[in-house]
């Protein structure tokens, strides 16, 4: 491992003054920015900095509470705490679902909303530091588009990266309209959610649009309760636990007996990023809740999209999953069931 200076920060002005700094990087749960630490990622992919900032003493970033109708998620809030936080099940049943089908309850203890945010991707050339790789090391070259690619993306790809976003949260709050709010010595700001994560095109090494300097201090969500009732998490993946998604789809539907008057759809382990298409939410309303219409609604989602060989089984598993996951929303959310 590189090393390191090691700081720690009691408010936010602290964190801020001390991020500065060239090759400084806030740390609170650290479950993916060690990993990188110690497996020797580049400073090209951002992981190997030169002063770690720990913020976990921070005050007021910790909390999950409501606002303006809707929920606060603090940056430093654990994602277990997150998940099972009584505002988060009755009121976003979707989101402490994703958030469960996450990592394993170990992770979840030590994660934290803002670092979940900021994952880099699992594809194995990225963590490989004897192989090439435009994400790690732009203009290398990405040898996952003729090799190892069964986890990697079949949408939103460039021929510089096919690597796909990690999390689970993610996608439950790109589905909820979510918004994430940042700090800097400049001042706030605010991010909707759909523009926070990028696609690689010619820049595969910057996943998110967050700054230099900037600090994540909360996330906000929109009031949703027209979704409680009928929404559901789908994650496909190799093993029950500790597995990241082939394919997960996070599904939301508003429902005026068996028709249609609004739905959410965001789906994860295709992309480089969470990947929802409003139009094919829009084309659904006003449509009888079936089989007919949510395959045509997977068709438009997956319009374009290309498999690299061994995740050429995405293509119809992601379209499979999509249905699943809006025909269980149909049934009802099982926790407003109370299962």
């Amino acid at each position: 491992m590189k090393p390191f200076a090691f700081a720690q920060a009691t408010d936010v002005d602290g964190v801020l003054s001390l991020l500065a700094a060239e090759g400084a990087r806030p740390v609170a749960g650290g479950t993916n920015l060690l990993d990188l630490m110690k497996a020797g990622v580049t400073p090209a992919g951002g992981m190997a900095p030169s002063l770690l900032i720990d913020i976990n003493a921070l005050q007021g970033l910790d909390q999950v509470e409501e606002f303006e109708g809707g929920l606060r998620l603090g940056a430093l809030a654990r994602n277990a705490d997150t998940a099972y936080h009584a505002l988060v099940r009755d009121r976003y049943p979707l989101l402490s679902s994703a958030i469960l089908a996450g990592a394993s309850p170990q992770l979840r203890n030590m994660a934290t909303n803002g670092g979940n945010l900021l994952q880099r991707t699992r594809c194995v050339y990225f963590y490989d530091v004897g192989t090439p790789c435009n994400k790690r090391e732009p203009g290398t070259g990405c040898p996952a588009k003729n090799g190892i690619n069964r986890q990697l993306a079949i949408l939103g790809t460039s021929e510089q990266c096919i690597a796909t976003h990690p999390s689970d949260m993610c996608v439950a709050l790109r589905a909820l309209d979510a918004t994430v709010h940042v700090r800097s010595a400049g001042g706030e700001r605010k991010i909707p959610f759909a523009e926070f994560h990028r696609l690689p095109g010619d820049r595969p090494e910057i996943d998110a649009t967050l700054q230099p300097g900037e600090l994540i201090t909360h996330i906000t969500l929109p009031d949703a309760a027209r979704f409680v009732g009928h929404s559901a998490y789908i994650k496909v993946r190799d093993r029950l636990s500790y597995a990241f998604a082939l394919v997960s789809v996070a599904a939301a539907l508003e429902l005026d007996g068996g028709t249609i008057r609004a739905a959410r759809i965001a789906l994860g382990g295709v992309a480089h990023k969470p990947w929802r298409v409003e139009e094919a939410e829009e084309q659904l309303v006003g449509k009888t809740a079936g089989e007919s219409a949510f395959e045509a609604a997977a068709d438009r989602i997956l319009q374009g999209a290309r498999g690299y060989g061994q995740n050429d089984f995405k293509l119809t598993l992601a379209k499979n999953a999509i249905v699943q996951a809006l025909t269980t929303a149909v049934r009802g959310t099982a926790h407003a069931k109370g299962e």
